[in-house]
């Protein structure tokens, strides 16, 4: 009897593709798709291998970024559950790709969107612009425009993904969808989750909508907690986030009326949810003035916090059993679930807590 084990890569090869939708209900809103799925024993190891896994230009200049994925690779067959992921705020659909192929490796078929006006490439413009002395857009009014606008992209790319609008990828099932984001979104997952009757299951990393120490974050008056069903909801968050502090993602989950679950990453930041842990942490502590100016100078450089493949570990490990457990109802994951998980990711060399 095999032992089941959320932490290892699952035995399937991971493939990946990108799509460009629009919304006609929503004027013709653009979304960018990347899917990772399930492909055929072919390419067998070609998917973790340095010379034929997936790269990919993020930024014009910058060194291109890679993910564990063979770009177009043939689709499995058989009809494999969904996930939908939502980055955060300023940042893009492969920001947790350490997540998303792993998922897949173990048969899931993950669809994650660039929410368009709220990504890196905008980001990065307000920042240039802002250096140059342009009067900075009050970040309330900022969050109110997109607050509407990231749970109806995550249920567009639902419908275009049931509706097989995603050529060359594994079909997928209505009945088995999962749901999860970093940060905004995690905001965005559990919105989504309320409006979306079809998601199954919640997997909110580091959620935004409870205290911070930004000014000007409604975030937290818009959600709703009334889903109306039983959403298994699990929360994996830093236990030294600055940005979005456990003081307040304790609120989102005090609040949370579904079956739940929180698991805290000790001595982490915010950042330990996204791919290039160490890049992206100091780029976030480098960032110049006026933005977030008083914050940055409170988090600690990256080599006094927890190392990123521990991480990695705890949220592919605890992510997967959450989705095997409560989309595809796997009663080993379940067992896995109700055992003692401080203990399970100690035996990984991972610190952790159970709030």
């Amino acid at each position: 009897m095999t032992t089941y084990d959320p932490f290892a890569r699952g035995s399937l090869p991971v493939g990946v593709r990108t799509f460009n939708w629009s919304d006609p209900a929503r004027d013709g809103r653009p979304l960018a798709v990347e899917v990772w799925y399930p492909t055929t024993d072919a390419h067998a190891g070609q998917d973790v291998a340095e010379a034929t896994r997936d790269t990919y230009d993020l930024i014009p200049g910058f060194p291109p970024g890679w993910q564990e994925a063979v770009r177009a690779a043939a689709p499995r067959g058989g009809t494999h559950p969904l996930i939908v992921f939502s980055h955060g705020f300023g940042a893009h659909r492969r920001q947790s790709t350490f997540l998303c192929t792993h998922l897949a490796s173990h048969g899931y078929v993950v669809a994650a969107m660039d929410h368009t006006g709220n990504t890196v490439f905008e980001t990065i413009q307000a920042m240039m612009a802002a250096q140059m002395g342009e009067p900075q857009p009050d970040p309330g009014t900022v969050l109110a425009e997109l607050m509407p606008v990231r749970p109806a992209d995550v249920s567009f790319v639902i419908d275009q993904m049931l509706a097989g609008a995603a050529e060359g990828v594994p079909a997928v099932d209505g009945e088995r969808i999962g749901m999860s984001g970093h940060s905004f979104g995690g905001w965005t997952t559990l919105m989504a989750t309320r409006a979306d009757r079809r998601i199954r299951a919640a997997l909110p990393l580091a959620p935004a909508g409870g205290w911070t120490p930004l000014p000007g974050v409604p975030l937290g008056e818009a959600l709703d907690f009334a889903w109306g069903r039983d959403v298994p909801t699990l929360y994996l968050v830093a236990d030294l986030d600055t940005l979005l502090p456990l003081r307040g993602i304790r609120e989102l989950y005090d609040r949370t009326t579904s079956s739940k679950k929180m698991l805290v990453l000790a001595n982490a930041d915010h950042m330990h949810f996204c791919d290039r842990i160490e890049e992206i942490h100091e780029m976030f502590r480098m960032m110049p003035p006026p933005i977030f100016d008083q914050l940055v100078k409170s988090i600690k450089p990256i080599h006094e916090l927890a190392a990123p493949a521990g991480a990695y570990r705890f949220v592919r490990g605890l992510g997967l059993a959450h989705m095997d457990a409560h989309v595809r109802g796997s009663e080993a994951a379940a067992r896995f679930l109700a055992g003692d998980l401080v203990a399970s990711l100690q035996a990984q060399g991972v610190a952790a807590s159970l709030a």
